[in-house]
Order: C-alpha cells, then sequence, then structure tokens
C-alpha cells in the first residue's frame, strides 16, 4: 500500500533537486565575477606580450588588472552580490594577475641575465604572491579581529606587490630611461626580493578599503584631482606607475608608525 505513496514522494524529491539545481543565478551575482575573469585575462596576455617582446603593454595589461582587483570586490559589496565562489575565482586570478605575470615580465625583462640566479628570484616572488593571498583567506576567516586592524594589510597586498615590482621596468621605459643592462641585474634581483619580502611578511600597510565617504565640501576638489591622475597615466603612464611606485614604498614606514600607535591604543583601552 505504501509503494506508490514512496514512488510519489521519489518523483517530487528528484523534481526539487532539478528546480534547486537549475534556478537562476541573479546578474548581480555575476558582474563581479566577470570583472575578476576579465583582469584574469589581462595577466594571461600580460604573459603574452611579454614572449612577444611587448614590455611596455604588458606592465600596462598588469597594472589595468589591478585597477580591476580593486575595483570587483567593492562591485560585490554595492550590489549585494558577494559570495564564496567569487571569493575563491579573485584568489586564483590575483595569483596569475600578480604572481606569475609579473614574475615572468620581470624575467624576460632584464633577471634573466643573470640565469639560474634572475629565475630564482622571479620565482620567489611568485610564492612570496601566494604566500601573501594564503595568509589573507586565512585572516577574513578569523572574526575576532579588533575593528581597527580593518584599516591596515597584514603584508604587501598583491596588487601593490606587482605594480611596485615592476618599477625598474617603468623606470627604463619612461623618460627617465634608466638603462637596461647587465651590470644592473643584480640591484634588480635584490629590489624584487625585497618586493617578495615585504608581500610575505607580517609588514602591516594601509588599506584602501578604509577609504570612506567624501566630505562634500571637498567633492569638487577630490573629482579635479582624479581627472588629473587620469590623464597624467594616460599620457605618461610609466611616469605616473613611478611616481605611484615610489609614493606607496615611502608610506610603509608611515603605516607601521600608525599600526603601533593604533595597537598601544588599542592595548591601553583594553587594560583595566
Amino acid at each position: 500500500m505504501n509503494e506508490p505513496l514512496s514512488g510519489n514522494f521519489d518523483k517530487a524529491s528528484a523534481r526539487g533537486l532539478r528546480a534547486r539545481r537549475f534556478r537562476g543565478v541573479p546578474l548581480r551575482l555575476l558582474i563581479p565575477n566577470l570583472v575578476t575573469l576579465l583582469a584574469l585575462c589581462l595577466g594571461l596576455t600580460a604573459i603574452r606580450f611579454a614572449f612577444e617582446d611587448q614590455i611596455e603593454w604588458a606592465v600596462i595589461a598588469i597594472a589595468v588588472a589591478a585597477v580591476l582587483d580593486g575595483l570587483d570586490g567593492r562591485i560585490a559589496r554595492a550590489l549585494k552580490g558577494t559570495s564564496r565562489f567569487g571569493a575563491e575565482l579573485d584568489s586564483l586570478a590575483d595569483f596569475v594577475d600578480f604572481g606569475v605575470a609579473p614574475a615572468i615580465v620581470l624575467y624576460v625583462f632584464g633577471l634573466h641575465e643573470m640565469k639560474s640566479l634572475g629565475w630564482f628570484a622571479a620565482l620567489i616572488f611568485a610564492i612570496a604572491c601566494a604566500l601573501r593571498l594564503a595568509r589573507f583567506n586565512v585572516m577574513i576567516e578569523d572574526h575576532d579581529q579588533p575593528a581597527w586592524r580593518g584599516y591596515f594589510f597584514v603584508g604587501m597586498p598583491a596588487p601593490a606587490g606587482a605594480v611596485t615590482g615592476l618599477l625598474p621596468i617603468f623606470l627604463h621605459l619612461s623618460l627617465f630611461n634608466v638603462p637596461n643592462v647587465h651590470a644592473a641585474a643584480p640591484f634588480e634581483i635584490a629590489y624584487v626580493l625585497g618586493i617578495a619580502f615585504l608581500m610575505a611578511s607580517r609588514i602591516p600597510h594601509f588599506s584602501g578599503k578604509s577609504i570612506g565617504r567624501v566630505p562634500r565640501e571637498y567633492v569638487a576638489v577630490v573629482l579635479f584631482g582624479l581627472a588629473a591622475a587620469v590623464l597624467l597615466l594616460a599620457n605618461f603612464p610609466m611616469e605616473m606607475l613611478v611616481a605611484l611606485s615610489l609614493v606607496y614604498l615611502a608610506s610603509i614606514p608611515f603605516s607601521i608608525r600608525r599600526f603601533r600607535q593604533m595597537q598601544r591604543a588599542n592595548a591601553e583601552s583594553a587594560s583595566p
């Protein structure tokens, strides 16, 4: 007597399972992932440009990928389209865009002059980026962190590491026209290893995510500054990338100082 009921129940369960399996995905979840995939395509294209000896286009592709990486998370939060899938995809794309692609571009540009030692520096750079991303993924699941730590990254962020790591190339391609010669390769290796150390270390860096709303009285000034920056970047891309890299590197001591100040203030407020 119970067999027909059981059969009907199984069919209903199967239909419900198929309905859940083929349920539509909201567009707001797809848009941030499409931006991430576009950044991934740019990172892979940078590798192609490096093999074709188009170094300038390679570094531009990585720089644009860094901009898109900063946008996809903000777009996801604005559209309420954050997801675990998107976070994993973003992390994998970041490793290619800011670990593998810059390492290959740097090796093709000048590190190859030092043969195996140059390849070693490129490998260390990519490994440091992977370790930085893995640590970031673990830390975002730690909900016990105090709120003030949100103003800082632990270690240099992967996009910043990729852009600042390409500084020797910016200098060569800019109006400064720093020559790419064999004698400079050891200094380039030391610089790349230094950036790798900053990514893998626990040195605090200012977080751009902490930037909030712009006060109304400063909106015009900010818009003017952004427009000027975009125009300068369009007309003098390498020179602007040199300036941005140097400014970012110069901000590290200030971020360390500010982090220690906030750490002491938090400890004093927590003590009885």
